[in-house]
């Protein structure tokens, strides 16, 4: 893999900031756009500039065929079928569309259990503390002192829920819980098991179809795509069966003034005029990243995040009176992402003063409040990383925090 040529197509790669070449390391919030994808997304709007489903004329027609030709990319990507994949903006509208699904489709009542971890992002936590009002409860699965998800708590959790939904790749703590055997425990009981893969998905090949997984929920701007545009894939049979929670235009078969008929998945579950050029931009990321290939991706995002770990170790003997802490999962199977603090730096002050230095970090809550707070309630620092991130770029990394470090008495 060509790193420097791939680095090319990332137009962000050659902004300054303070007159320094920027260094991007918040990939877990949302990835750097190719060119290409940005380019179809402009030729969508320059070319075929037309509403979907609805003209007969050229443009519309070619719209169309554009749209529903990224729902065949994604769904060959994903190993599912077209009809079970449904556009959304990202993974909480994703999971959402699910939540109210099911509320619709009268799958929960009063005393029903939902059994989540800690390590969940809120987009898999606020949507499903909405059903307490209904008095359905939530039980959550800890996470052991090695960052794993404690798979004898899942099993003792699971009895008498009615579905469990868990994170795919933890964003803060780069858990990577093994799937496998957690659909096993979770079908033994027959009950419904939902994965939020939007930190799975850009770095390690998921097949639905060769799962027992019945949901799975992403955003596509974690993968190289644009923002607003996203996908929940399901099982065909439990998607037939579930109601719509968004209606209006395009996801009706017929209507008068009394009733309406709604169209067939995955339409009924798509009211309105999608995003069009997000989609089209999707598939387009897709195939960028079939081009690099996941065996390449994992192997450069596994050695950015080794070589990472073994210098911030070296920070601590330079800075002895300034103590760093990881917080995250270190296996050779974890998420691109370290998860830190230092004892005597603020998370935020460090976020700040590296930007001075043009990198990019991310810091706070990271929207998984409830386990970076187990950690430190005043925020924790991240650095997350993809592909096109490079060894020099982390050699720079360290020796700026190791000259402020040094600033700090």
């Amino acid at each position: 893999m060509n790193i420097n040529k791939i680095r090319k197509d990332f137009p962000t790669l050659n902004k300054s900031v303070n007159n320094k070449k920027i260094i991007y390391f918040d990939n877990a919030a949302t990835s750097l756009k190719p060119i290409q994808v940005i380019n179809s997304q402009k030729n969508y709007y320059e070319e075929n500039c037309a509403n979907i489903n609805r003209g007969l004329h050229e443009m519309s027609e070619q719209a169309t065929l554009l749209f529903e030709n990224s729902r065949k990319k994604i769904a060959n990507f994903f190993g599912s079928k077209s009809e079970e994949t449904i556009f959304t903006k990202n993974t909480t509208e994703s999971i959402n569309l699910l939540m109210y699904s099911l509320i619709n489709s009268n799958f929960f009542k009063r005393g029903d259990k939902i059994v989540l971890s800690e390590m969940e992002h809120h987009s898999n936590i606020v949507p499903w503390q909405q059903l307490q009002k209904k008095g359905v409860k939530i039980e959550f699965v800890k996470i052991n002192e090695e960052f794993e998800l404690d798979l004898e708590d899942l099993e003792k959790k699971v009895k008498n829920s009615k579905l469990v939904s868990l994170s795919g790749a933890s964003n803060t703590i780069a858990t990577i819980p093994n799937l496998k055997k957690i659909e096993k425990i979770v079908h033994e009981k027959d009950r419904l098991f939902c994965v939020d893969v939007a930190q799975l998905a850009p770095h390690k090949k998921i097949n639905f179809k060769k799962t027992n997984i019945d949901f799975i929920a992403f955003s596509g701007h974690k993968m190289l795509a644009p923002t607003g545009i996203g996908c929940l894939i399901g099982k065909k049979n439990i998607l037939e069966e579930m109601q719509p929670f968004i209606f209006g235009g395009d996801m009706i078969k017929t209507t008068n003034f009394n009733k309406s008929i709604f169209e067939e998945i995955p339409k009924k579950f798509e009211a309105g005029t999608p995003n069009i050029s997000g989609a089209i931009g999707l598939g387009t990321a897709i195939d960028y990243i079939n081009k690099i290939g996941f065996d390449n991706i994992i192997n450069q995002e596994k050695l950015l995040k080794k070589i990472c770990l073994n210098k911030l170790k070296t920070l601590e003997t330079k800075n002895p009176n300034n103590k760093i802490n990881i917080y995250c999962n270190t296996k050779s199977n974890s998420a691109p992402i370290i998860l830190f603090d230092f004892n005597k730096l603020n998370c935020h002050d460090l976020a700040i003063l590296l930007n001075d230095e043009g990198i990019a970090i991310r810091s706070g809550m990271h929207c998984a409040e409830p386990i970076v707070t187990k950690y430190n309630k005043n925020g924790l620092a991240r650095a997350s990383f993809s592909f096109y991130n490079t060894k020099e770029e982390i050699d720079y990394f360290i020796e700026k925090m190791d000259f402020i470090l040094k600033q700090i008495k």
